[in-house]
This record gives structure tokens, sequence and C-alpha cells, in this order.
């Protein structure tokens, strides 16, 4: 009998817990995020308004286009791609958010049938 209320008791604990997810905070501003290439972490900002992302890292300047599906998932769309890799639509989640940042996904917005899914996920620091 001990055991089942503990048991019933664990589960309530677990069930209770909700992650913070308000959005509507980060969909414009200034952001930062930290980045790795060949295993040197980098920083990088974005400034991001109702219609664009604009994302500045190394130096160079890149625009992308947002359609937001809900409060807490958008496309992104490069304005100028470079190649065709860049011409691809990225689709990006806000998993959670706290008071001055958010945990996101991102995955191509359409799965190409000859390669796999790849998820990766973010972190992203309100700073404006």
């Amino acid at each position: 009998m001990k055991r089942c209320f503990l048991i019933l008791f664990a589960l309530m604990l677990v069930s209770c817990y909700n992650i913070e997810r308000d959005c509507t905070d980060f969909k414009t501003g200034t952001f930062e995020f930290k980045y790795t290439i060949d295993g040197i972490e980098k920083i990088g900002q974005f400034e991001r308004t109702k219609l664009w992302n604009i994302d500045y890292y190394e130096g160079k300047v890149d625009s992308s286009s947002v359609r937001w599906i809900n409060d807490c998932e958008f496309i992104l769309k490069k304005i100028n791609p470079i190649n065709n890799a860049e011409k691809d639509a990225i689709h990006m989640k806000i998993l959670s958010t706290s008071d001055n940042s958010y945990t996101f996904e991102y995955k191509l917005a359409v799965k190409k049938s000859n390669r796999p899914l790849l998820v990766e996920k973010g972190l992203a620091v309100k700073i404006n």
C-alpha cells in the first residue's frame, strides 16, 4: 500500500510539470546565439522583425523572410541564396522560454528524400 501511494505521488508531481512557452515576447527583437564551426565556439547576432530576420556573423550580413505558422513556429527563407542549399526553407520551433531567452530547434521545412532529416537545437538570448 505504501508503494502504491509513493508511485501515485510521484506520478502526480511529474504530471504537474509544465514547460514555460510564452513565445510572443520573442517574435521581434535583437538576439545573440552561440554556434560552433570546426570545434571553435562563436557568437552571432540576429535581428527579427515581423517580416524579416537579419543575421550578423563573422562580419557578414544575411537576410531571410519570416513567415509565422503560429506563435511559436515560423519558416525562414533566404532572400538572396548563394547556392542550392541556401534555397531550402528552415522550420524554426521555440521549445521553451525564460525571461530573456528561448530554446529552439530547427530543421529543413521540407524533408529531402535522399537525406536524413537533421534536427538541431540552440539557445537564443534577447539583448534588445
